[in-house]
């Protein structure tokens, strides 16, 4: 029997080799190489627009998108002034600094919209329930499907017909065309170019969550970041309960603008409907000018911490 042929992907940067390589030639990265079966060719049947022809520039017309706003000012801010339509939207940051609770907080208020499908493939539905009680989450048109096959969400998707769909997170998600492990390069992309297809096809504005390495970068191929709409990065001191929500690419609107929120824990001593709970500060002064009465001035500092 003929041997298998495979090929070595790179985790970091997707690059392809038909042999094992300690280093990466591409992104220059030691031991990402793994090594995986080769991805057939696979043709997608739907398409993001119906063929036509090529149209002279001045004969477009343009129109401003519709943008839905979810109710948190920090968030719709940051996004350029609420979601788009069939746009598709990658958040990441460390674990445990706040990407689920702050997803879950800004569906609460999508869902008094549409109805929205919320995928929580890292943990089970009474998990997100009890962190939903916490938060204070009452809305009756939000539906939680705990899944990792992309097959298998296609067909809820196609069941329920939601306005707004939450992955969390594109990393545990795989597909059965692919006998490569989950998180695998190969995997994250026919996952992520499947949900961009439904995304762009029925206008489904779509939220993907994703991992972060130990460099702060968005964990899988660097091509993840090229597929998606908007990469919006959530971080924050541990020690410390400001979180800051930037985004680093933004097709529908600027990258200039932060989303400053805050976080409360259990050492707060608050009452249990506030304990992790994300607050957007509303305006920034809060955040700056927080000094004394007894002060008699206070400056202002830009301070970055870097090697």
């Amino acid at each position: 029997m003929a041997k298998q042929k495979t090929i070595f992907s790179c985790q970091q940067c997707g690059h392809q080799s038909p042999k094992w390589m300690g280093k990466c030639p591409e992104c220059q990265q030691w031991n990402t190489l793994v090594e995986e079966l080769p991805v057939a060719a696979s043709s997608h049947s739907r398409a993001l627009a119906a063929p036509g022809k090529a149209l002279k520039f001045s004969e477009i017309t343009s129109c401003e998108e519709d943008r839905l706003r979810c109710g948190i000012g920090e968030f719709d801010r940051t996004l350029g002034g609420g979601v788009v339509p069939g746009s598709l939207i990658l958040v990441g940051g460390d674990p445990g600094i706040g990407k689920s609770t702050l997803l879950l907080q800004a569906v609460d208020q999508l869902a008094k919209q549409g109805t929205v499908l919320y995928v929580t493939a890292e943990e089970s539905a009474r998990q997100v329930k009890l962190r939903g009680q916490r938060l204070g989450v009452t809305a009756d048109k939000l539906y939680l499907l705990a899944e990792t096959s992309l097959e298998q969400i296609n067909a809820r998707i196609k069941e329920l017909k939601p306005d707004f769909l939450v992955i969390d997170s594109i990393q545990t998600i795989f597909t059965n065309s692919l006998d490569s492990a989950p998180g695998s390069v190969s995997q994250v992309r026919e996952c992520t170019g499947q949900l961009m297809i439904q995304a762009k096809g029925d206008g489904l504005p779509t939220f993907l969550v994703g991992h972060v390495t130990k460099d702060g970068a968005i964990a899988g191929p660097r091509v993840l970041e090229h597929m998606v709409d908007t990469v919006l990065y959530f971080e924050g001191d541990p020690g410390h309960p400001y979180r800051i929500l930037r985004a680093v690419k933004n097709r529908f609107g600027s990258t200039n603008e932060i989303g400053v929120f805050e976080g409360f824990s259990p050492a707060d001593n608050l009452p249990s409907s506030t304990l992790s709970v994300i607050f957007g500060l509303g305006v920034l002064e809060r955040f700056i000018f927080n000094v004394r009465a007894n002060f008699t001035s206070a400056s202002i500092l830009s301070l970055r911490n870097g090697t």
